[in-house]
């Protein structure tokens, strides 16, 4: 059975294999998986992934972002479905055969999640970059465009913001993956951030998240481990009021 900490995916968003190193042996008991993102795969490569395997129990997300012609994602996912990951992650902005493409090359070795609209996109955003005002004026749109767009391409799940986690499962069903980074703590103090679309651990789950992206809260606690098991106790508050919510309406 899913337990709460095993929906917290922490990014070893972090400059060296050993500072990472340094966090997967803090938390690997306290977290269901770590994300490794383009920063530290460059530097480190394969070999981080073998380190993660050997700390603990936690999965893998390899959250490469794949972007480029069906051939070339499709050869880059054969080569990921080798490395024992979870999951790895190819964007929905381009078209529907390189979404195909990674799923035929990932072989069902590993789920591919197709990344709707970065959360630390704003509808501004949207709206310079040229789209059509349906879809800056509610960026919910957009994502829920490039979902059903990669559930029809065969992707395990999609990453999306926990604004529109629910509108995920409504459409697409329970099994369609929903991955939300941009979580914050309520009652957090402001800060400079990069995140747009945002939403606190108990309200992703509630909403219908699978796995919540949570660096900060915890990367920057004074006690990582600790702040990692209050979570966990937040999102549980999550997946209780997601349970009173469906026996209420059903």
């Amino acid at each position: 059975m899913k337990k709460p900490k095993d929906y917290i995916i922490f990014p070893l968003d972090v400059a060296s294999k050993n500072e990472a190193k340094r966090y997967v042996e803090l938390l690997s008991e306290s977290v269901g998986m770590f994300k490794i993102g383009l920063e530290l795969f460059i530097r480190s490569g394969p070999d981080i992934i073998k380190t993660i395997h050997s700390a603990g129990p936690a999965e893998i997300f390899l959250d490469l972002k794949l972007h480029d012609i069906p051939a070339t994602v499709f050869r880059a996912t054969e080569r990921i479905a080798l490395l024992g990951v979870q999951y790895t992650t190819v964007h929905c902005a381009e078209n529907r055969r390189m979404l195909e493409a990674a799923v035929e090359g990932s072989r069902g070795k590993v789920g591919i999640l197709g990344v709707t609209v970065l959360t630390s996109v704003s509808a501004d955003d949207i709206r310079d970059a040229g789209f059509l005002p349906e879809f800056h004026s509610d960026p919910s749109r957009l994502v829920i465009k490039r979902a059903a767009m990669a559930q029809k391409a065969g992707c395990a799940g999609v990453v999306c913001s926990g604004q529109e986690a629910a509108a995920m499962k409504e459409k697409f069903g329970a099994e369609f993956k929903v991955v939300t980074p941009g979580i914050r703590l309520q009652g957090a103090a402001a800060a400079e951030d990069d995140q747009q679309r945002i939403t606190t651990p108990e309200q992703a789950v509630a909403a219908g998240s699978d796995y919540l992206v949570i660096g900060r809260p915890i990367r920057d606690a004074a006690d990582p481990r600790a702040a990692a098991l209050a979570i966990a106790e937040k999102i549980e508050e999550g997946i209780d009021a997601k349970i009173l919510f469906k026996h209420r309406f059903h």
